[in-house]
């Protein structure tokens, strides 16, 4: 690199001190920068500033522009204010409550709350009627076996009858109850006084287990008349043990034909008296004597309250099946048994 001043391409004139106003010709001509030392740029770190001349916006007071607006995800709404254990509504009813129970619901919207078991279950009640009849003619021990399955049948079907299942301590306290009244029967030469005397020990002890109960006051109530009725109703089945077996046999078969009679298609007040009239045909049939016709009439008044008693309160098909077969045979058991000491 050389000193020569510029004379073309080739050439290579090194940079030189501006020459300020008032300085002599000393400082200000020729003076070179030296050969080694790097060159810098006063204005470099303007070369690439655009440079705005005249009157520019001032930044500071402009408001600061807002993002575009976003569409906001949808939401779900939101559920109706309940506590976490309150009741949950379902949709308006006429009765206007849909936590009423059914038979509630039907009174309330003019229908009636009772439902008859009809055909099937009255068919069921007279096979078991049939099979209790045939035990009798056969012996005792014959006749003990459709007779526990009566009793179980009373207990369980009493127990949802009321609404209370599953109740399985309930319906087994019943249950042995009803077996502890049949071995009493057996053991004492089938006595009556072994019923009275089961049922008042289960009795007593129905009140026991109810009493060490942690449940309401009320739910306590409730739980044990649901368990002594049910235990008394399976207990008191056991009058065909103590009854004779003709009379077995004739209440046994009256109950069952009144009871297929009361489940035809007729009006209620009708199929009532021709279940009463075919009861005690069958009873005349059988003893063919006035006697029977009175033993089967008797019975069948019974077995029909207790086809009223499964038919109330708009029961489930469950019901239908339990206590409405037999019911009607456990009712009508203490009328066999009465009825043919009376009219012997």
């Amino acid at each position: 690199m050389t000193n020569q001043p510029y004379g073309g391409y080739g050439s290579y004139e090194p940079y030189q001190e501006p020459q300020a106003q008032g300085q002599g010709p000393a400082q200000g001509q020729g003076q070179a920068w030296p050969e080694n030392q790097a060159y810098v740029d006063p204005y470099a770190d303007q070369q690439y500033t655009q440079q705005w001349q005249g009157q520019t916006w001032e930044t500071q007071l402009q408001p600061p522009v807002a993002p575009a607006p976003v569409a906001p995800a949808p939401v779900a709404p939101a559920p109706d204010p309940v506590g976490a254990d309150g009741p949950e509504y379902g949709p308006a009813t006429l009765g206007g409550n849909s936590r009423v129970t059914d038979a509630q619901r039907a009174r309330a919207e003019g229908r009636s709350p009772i439902i008859e078991p009809g055909m099937q279950p009255a068919v069921l009640t007279a096979l078991l009627g049939l099979l209790l009849a045939g035990g009798a003619a056969l012996g005792t021990y014959a006749l003990l076996v459709p007779l526990v399955v009566l009793q179980g049948l009373t207990a369980a079907g009493w127990f949802r009858l009321n609404g209370m299942w599953p109740a399985r301590q309930g319906i087994a306290l019943g249950f042995l109850g009803a077996l502890a009244a049949d071995a009493a029967l057996l053991v004492s030469d089938r006595s009556p006084a072994a019923i009275l005397g089961t049922l008042g020990v289960w009795v007593l002890l129905s009140l026991v287990l109810q009493l060490r109960s942690h449940a309401d006051p009320d739910e306590r109530m409730y739980g044990l008349t649901a368990t002594v009725v049910a235990a008394a109703l399976a207990i008191v089945a056991g009058g065909y043990l103590a009854a004779d077996a003709d009379a077995v046999t004739v209440g046994a078969v009256a109950v069952a034909a009144g009871m297929v009679a009361r489940a035809l298609p007729l009006p209620t007040p009708v199929s009532v008296v021709v279940a009463l009239l075919v009861a005690a045909g069958a009873g005349f049939a059988l003893d063919g004597s006035a006697a029977g016709a009175g033993l089967g009439a008797g019975a069948a008044v019974c077995a029909l309250i207790g086809h009223r008693v499964a038919s109330y309160d708009y029961p489930s098909r469950f019901v239908h099946f339990t206590a409405g077969v037999a019911l009607p045979l456990a009712v009508a058991a203490p009328a066999v048994y009465a009825l043919a000491r009376l009219l012997d």
